[in-house]
């Protein structure tokens, strides 16, 4: 650059002498001339030495920034290849700028990469919590107890298919959040509000029912928790409240059975207890004032405390069947010669009614593996039932046979007959029919008993054909011996 203006001024000067030599005279025309053409080509030189130079520094520059241009934020990572990018000269008046530069993108880089290590580290956490929440869900879906969660205003955030059905809603595809018009249940919405509004940690339970759309009503236990507040946000939470419905309906049943057994156990018991006791109280007033009075007044003591006593028997040989603790002693058996013996034992109360006791037993072995004692009792509970409950004059049949791989007996009468609700209840306990209470006495444990004892002790089968009015006949199926397991 100092060449370039040095050079220029030369010519400058030049340029003027020539000028000077023309304004004095014409004489020096020839040498004012040569020394315009000096000046001129002194000039032109000073013009041409910058241009090139700055060519050569503009392709330097671009040459610079071109390369750092095609780098890559990974690039920056590694000194070798950032080096391959030219270098300015130290004069070079770009290089300050180039360097600051080259300072910014290789920050920004930095900046970048850590960027996306913290994308990628989010993107985990985001998948982890994807699938954590497709679990919950999951498992949500497969509990077969009703789920909902309310938030702090009383909207549903959360229901299981369960609860769905359950109440008759979709929680995806229902705009109506508010409890209040998706749940017809006061009492499960009183349960989850009143949880959610509680200002510490706490868990309420409570029994409920539920009537469905069809009308049927359901129970269950009801446990609420309440839900933590959510952390950050603006403003201010509860947090809500989440309830879990385990159904109990068939507790409520058993509940309501067991009132039912002690009440009917409690009944039977009065009933001997109130005739020996108001007995007693004659024969110690001296109401028996001869010897056959006092033999009638001990008869029907007797027989009040026998009926006691077989309450009392069946009561604990029901008890032990249903515990599993009763001793069963099975050995091989012919079904026949226990049906031969229980007609005898059932005999004389035939006899007494005037009824006919037909036994029409198989020709054929018909070998079981059997307690003898509690198959026979089960063969007279059922014979005795169908005399019981047979006019004066009918006919009781008691057959077996051959079925396959069972032996089977069959008690046929022509009784009273059962409807429907009855022929579907007379195997529970202390059940009676109430149009035939008054044909005779009994506990209603009879069927019951009998029922356990080829079910549940002997792994066969008991079922009852009837027609109101007609009569009915009661199936028993028992395997035979060889086909027990």
């Amino acid at each position: 650059m100092l060449a370039a203006f040095a050079l220029t001024s030369v010519g400058l000067w030049t340029l003027g002498f020539a000028a000077a030599l023309v304004w004095s005279g014409g004489q020096s025309w020839p040498l004012a001339a040569a020394v315009a053409a000096a000046g001129l080509a002194l000039a032109a030189a000073a013009t041409v030495l910058p241009s090139r130079a700055l060519c050569r520094q503009r392709l330097a520059v671009q040459r610079h920034f071109d390369a750092l241009c095609q780098l890559g934020p990974e690039d920056f990572q590694l000194a070798g290849r950032v080096d391959k990018v030219p270098p300015l000269a130290a004069s070079d008046p770009w290089r300050a700028v180039a360097e600051r530069v080259r300072a910014k993108l290789a920050d920004d880089s930095q900046q970048l990469q850590e960027l996306k290590h913290a994308q990628a580290a989010v993107e985990i956490r985001s998948r982890r919590a994807a699938q954590k929440c497709e679990l919950i869900k999951s498992i949500l879906a497969g509990l077969s107890d009703p789920v909902l969660a309310v938030d702090d205003f009383d909207e549903l955030i959360l229901a299981n298919p369960a609860a769905e059905d359950l109440l008759g809603f979709k929680a995806e595809s229902t705009e109506q959040r508010a409890l209040g018009r998706l749940v017809r249940c006061q009492k499960l919405i009183e349960l989850l509000t009143s949880t959610a509004r509680r200002k510490t940690a706490s868990s309420r339970s409570d029994e409920i029912e539920i009537v469905d759309a069809q009308g049927c009503s359901q129970w269950f236990r009801a446990s609420a928790v309440k839900l933590p507040c959510p952390s950050g946000g603006d403003a201010p939470s509860r947090g809500g409240a989440v309830a879990v419905l385990r159904d109990i309906g068939q507790q409520k049943v058993l509940q309501k059975r067991n009132a039912e057994f002690v009440s009917s156990v409690s009944h039977e018991m009065k009933t001997p207890l109130a005739g020996i006791k108001a007995y007693v109280e004659l024969l110690a007033d001296g109401e028996a004032e001869d010897e056959e009075t006092r033999e009638e007044f001990l008869a029907v003591i007797n027989g009040q405390a026998d009926r006691l006593q077989r309450l009392v028997d069946n009561l604990l040989n029901l008890a032990r069947i249903e515990a599993g603790v009763v001793q069963v002693n099975k050995q091989n058996q012919s079904l026949n010669e226990i049906l031969e013996e229980s007609l005898g034992v059932v005999q004389p109360a035939a006899e007494a009614k005037r009824i006919e006791l037909a036994g029409e037993l198989s020709p054929l072995y018909l070998g079981v593996l059997a307690d003898r004692d509690m198959l026979l009792q089960a063969a007279i509970n059922l014979l005795s039932n169908a005399v019981k409950y047979t006019p004066e004059g009918g006919r009781v049949a008691l057959r077996s046979r051959l079925a396959g791989d069972e032996a089977t007996f069959e008690v046929e009468d022509t009784g009273v007959g059962l409807s429907e609700e009855d022929s579907r209840r007379v195997f529970e306990k202390f059940y009676r029919v109430k149009k035939d209470k008054d044909m005779a006495s009994g506990t209603g444990l009879g069927l019951p008993l009998a029922k356990h004892i080829v079910e549940d002790v002997h792994g066969g089968r008991l079922t009852l054909r009837s027609t109101l009015g007609t009569g009915s006949t009661f199936i028993v199926g028992l395997p035979r011996a060889g086909q027990m397991t």
